[in-house]
């Protein structure tokens, strides 16, 4: 290895020899003549002015990039300024001007073969590696990938203006003329895109699958991290990132208004939907948040994830009025976001009773309570089971929604938010399907023409929080929760990306009060919002001091299945 000295050294025969051969080749151009005493002198004023005065040698060949071409071409057109008048009067200004752009040329040419020689890759180039998309994160792919056993065989664009190119060699083409061109599967294709629209990564994948052994993709761009290199960011392409929507509509700044400097009070704050919330509550910048939930460990996980000095823990029952007003004076919340219930089909249906307490007693102490107590804003956590219920839990829901939207709320705005099932939330389909994936099989599937709705969880509880920013009171809102999937669809994508086979798909029956088909709109009056993500569904008129005598009536009968009918005309019981 040279030492510094003799690279300066090394640095100043460089320049000696190019600016001689510059100078010579322009006097051949010009047809001029000089003694050699002159040329001299001009070589080294030359070589003062750019390695004293600009310090043209600490320019690294071996690490140079487009800015130190750029710092290159300055140094020696700087230098050019001061030497040029010690000889204008021997030689012309174009003369020295002709040398200058000859030398330029010269010498970044030889120092760009310089860096390719040296940045060669060493390593044995035994894969094939595509780059889908010919943007930034493409060219930094592409950069970070040189001195690996990846040879990068294309670039794969979309944009017709890029195709036909080329990026150092690598040629720019579309898909089509890819397929048309390989024969085998290839290594590993890489989408570099940042996986904001399923619907993108979804068809990129669907198109490439049968030619690539392997497929990666890039985080979102909130979670791509600018300082670590993108090769060690690149994931497996999963279920939720074919399945997640992104609302193109989100408006932060309306959520961040709306929670700035507010006490925040959400229940069951351990579970999936109310331990997102609770984070995205701090994210946006509330005061001072309580968690209230009656499970011990789930209190415990989500405070030991969140926990603050401005976050407080509740650990009780919905269902212990008593206590959850003594809570509710205590911390005297500006908002209340009801997320405490049962949620799981079977075994609400297994435990009636204590579905309808829970869910319907709990939500109408929570509503009475923030009523009293002058609570600003109470929103309800709903679902779409609540629409034309079949079973017991989506019938309470539907009870819940009818007691939000018809109570005298005096100074509280009492709204109820409408969703569908949420990706990888406890006892979902996916978590599920995972667990049964890893242990070999088979997947369980009730029926195959069942179909759900799905949202990722941090977009269903920042649509939620967008949604309460704008609701005045009274109103039951819905989120657009994209189109549904099938199940059995979903259970072959899991089985492919999971690169497994011979896992096998077995149908077991619908259970008890279970959909083929959930919905989400109860009648096409439903509207729209400001936000094409977020609809409000057409009011439901019930005289509230009838429904608080049904609801009386409901806790204290025999046959509740019956009860709920009647409050809820639509509820189609399906054992």
């Amino acid at each position: 290895m040279l030492s510094f000295f003799d690279k300066r050294l090394l640095n100043i025969l460089i320049i000696a020899c190019l600016t001689m051969v510059t100078f010579f080749w322009t006097f051949w151009i010009f047809h001029q003549s000089l003694e050699i005493h002159v040329i001299i002198a001009v070589i080294l004023t030359r070589i003062i002015a750019s390695y004293l005065l600009f310090k043209d040698y600490s320019l690294s060949w071996s690490k140079a990039t487009q800015k130190t071409f750029m710092i290159k071409s300055f140094v020696n057109m700087m230098a050019f300024l001061v030497y040029m008048p010690f000889f204008y009067t021997v030689l012309p200004v174009s003369f020295f001007l002709s040398e200058l752009f000859l030398y330029l040329f010269t010498i970044n040419f030889f120092m760009y073969l310089y860096y390719m020689y040296v940045n060669r890759s060493k390593m044995e180039k035994n894969k094939n590696l595509v780059i889908y998309g010919a943007g930034k994160a493409g060219l930094r792919l592409e950069e970070e990938y040189r001195n690996s056993h990846f040879k990068i065989r294309y670039f794969i664009d979309d944009d017709t203006k890029l195709q036909h190119r080329s990026i150092d060699g690598i040629k720019i083409i579309s898909k089509e003329v890819f397929k048309n061109r390989v024969k085998n599967q290839m290594d590993l294709l890489i989408i570099a895109l940042p996986s904001e629209n399923p619907l993108v990564i979804q068809k990129i994948f669907n198109d490439m699958e049968h030619y690539f052994k392997d497929i990666k993709i890039l985080p979102t761009l909130e979670k791509i991290l600018s300082n670590t290199p993108f090769v060690e960011q690149l994931k497996d392409i999963s279920v939720e990132d074919l399945l997640a929507r992104h609302p193109q509509d989100l408006d932060k700044e309306s959520i961040a208004n709306f929670l700035k400097g507010k006490k925040v009070l959400v229940t069951g704050a351990g579970g999936s939907i109310g331990s997102e919330i609770s984070k995205q509550c701090l994210k946006y910048g509330a005061d001072e948040l309580y968690l209230l939930d009656h499970s011990e460990f789930n209190l415990y996980n989500i405070y030991e994830a969140i926990g603050s000095e401005h976050v407080h823990t509740f650990m009780h029952s919905v269902l212990d009025s008593k206590r959850l007003e003594k809570t509710i004076q205590k911390t005297q919340p500006d908002i209340i976001i009801h997320a405490a219930a049962y949620k799981h089909v079977p075994l609400v249906e297994d435990n009636i009773e204590e579905g309808i307490l829970n869910n319907i007693i709990g939500t109408k102490n929570c509503i009475d309570l923030a009523i009293k107590y002058e609570v600003q804003k109470f929103i309800l956590i709903s679902t779409d089971k609540a629409v034309r219920p079949t079973n017991v839990m989506g019938a309470t829901k539907r009870v819940c929604e009818l007691y939000a939207g018809n109570v005298n709320s005096q100074h509280t705005e009492i709204v109820a938010v409408r969703f569908g099932n949420v990706l990888g939330s406890s006892g979902s389909v996916i978590p599920k399907f995972k667990q049964q994936i890893e242990n070999g099989g088979p997947i369980t599937v009730t029926h195959p023409e069942i179909t759900r709705y799905f949202m990722l969880i941090p977009e269903a509880c920042e649509l939620v929080l967008q949604t309460a920013a704008i609701a005045k009171g009274g109103e039951i809102f819905i989120l657009d929760m994209g189109a549904p999937v099938k199940i059995y669809d979903l259970a072959k994508k899991m089985i492919e990306l999971s690169g497994k086979k011979n896992i096998e798909i077995q149908f077991t029956g619908l259970r008890p009060g279970e959909k083929l088909y959930e919905e989400l709109l109860i009648n096409e009056a439903d509207k729209q919002t400001q936000y094409q993500s977020i609809m409000v569904a057409k009011d439901t008129y019930y005289d509230i001091e009838q429904l608080n005598h049904d609801i009386d009536e409901l806790v204290k009968s025999d046959d509740k299945i019956k009860k709920l009918q009647e409050i809820i005309p639509e509820f189609d019981h399906k054992i």
